[in-house]
């Protein structure tokens, strides 16, 4: 019998293997090489044209030490974040908890409100949001109907990050859709018990919706500060695409871009590129590490 197991163990070990060998290639070629390169750029002088120059920690230096434009691009950014991740799981749970009473076409609904996650990064949709933001678009235009006169969105520095925010928000579907998932997931019993002792819709939701739900807030919590971070094309495209009017639309990713792809200045691009993996990783980690007073598992245990 082992003389009949090993090899059937082995053909079972080189099947896996083979599996696993277009995620490996992608891995090492996509991922992991351009990132071991895009480090060693960081410490040289690289214009695209020619080889680069090694400068040690010349960059860094520049970028903490008299680089006004990356301080403005990081509070920026911060900014954008902490605006739009609150909003966007607010909203999608909103949704989430409506579309849970049972309705009917529930499919269908859920499609529609999945739809604007798969479309509001790409240029078409920023483009018409400039459009409904603009001086005279939709949105001035329903203000006008309230007797309300609507400021210039897009061309006034102290409005142009509300619309980038409210476009952020409007791509809720992927939260909601796992929201609506881990809502389902909450048996019912719970609410009938609760409803014995006379709770109601707003005691229901603190003490058995929201606790349960930790789990699904705590991944969705991760997944939005990753991508805010790294919004790039609605600040591009609702923005000038240089960071105007007054660099109000000036984000780290479009900063990070300029400085690669309109200065030439790769070596650059790549410190700051790292130095906003750095950020992206101590804002998860600070989420991971307080997850444990505040997410909680079906096995009645906090999160670890």
């Amino acid at each position: 019998m082992r003389t009949v197991r090993r090899p059937l163990a082995r053909s079972h070990n080189r099947t896996a293997y083979l599996f696993l060998l277009p995620w490996l290639v992608g891995f090492f070629c996509l991922t992991l090489g351009p990132m071991i390169g895009s480090l060693y750029l960081s410490f040289t002088k690289y214009n695209l044209l020619a080889d680069p120059s090694w400068t040690g920690l010349d960059n860094y230096i520049r970028i903490f030490g008299d680089d006004a434009t990356f301080g403005h691009s990081l509070k920026l950014t911060f900014t954008y974040v902490l605006l739009s991740v609150p909003l966007r799981l607010v909203f999608a749970l909103l949704v989430a908890m409506a579309l849970n009473k049972g309705i009917r076409a529930l499919g269908v609904y859920r499609t529609v409100y999945y739809v604007p996650s798969l479309l509001g990064g790409s240029i078409a949709i920023s483009i018409v949001w400039r459009q409904i933001f603009d001086g005279d678009g939709v949105v001035n235009r329903a203000l006008g109907w309230l007797g309300i006169d609507g400021p210039s969105w897009i061309a006034h520095p102290d409005y142009l990050l509300y619309p980038i925010v409210a476009l952020s928000v409007w791509q809720f579907g992927s939260a909601m859709v796992i929201f609506l998932a881990g809502l389902k997931q909450i048996p019912a019993d719970l609410y009938e018990a609760s409803q014995v002792d006379g709770a109601g819709k707003a005691r229901q939701f603190f003490s058995i919706s929201l606790p349960m739900l930790t789990p699904v807030i705590f991944f969705n919590l991760i997944m939005s500060i990753i991508n805010s971070f790294q919004a790039f094309t609605p600040a591009y495209v609702i923005g000038d695409g240089r960071g105007g009017p007054l660099d109000a639309s000036m984000f780290y990713t479009l900063y990070l871009y300029l400085k690669g792809f309109a200065y030439f200045d790769m070596g650059y691009a790549s410190a700051l590129a790292w130095i906003m993996l750095l950020i992206i990783a101590a804002f998860t980690g600070i989420v991971f590490a307080t997850s444990r007073f505040w997410v909680f598992y079906g096995d009645g245990k906090e999160g670890r």
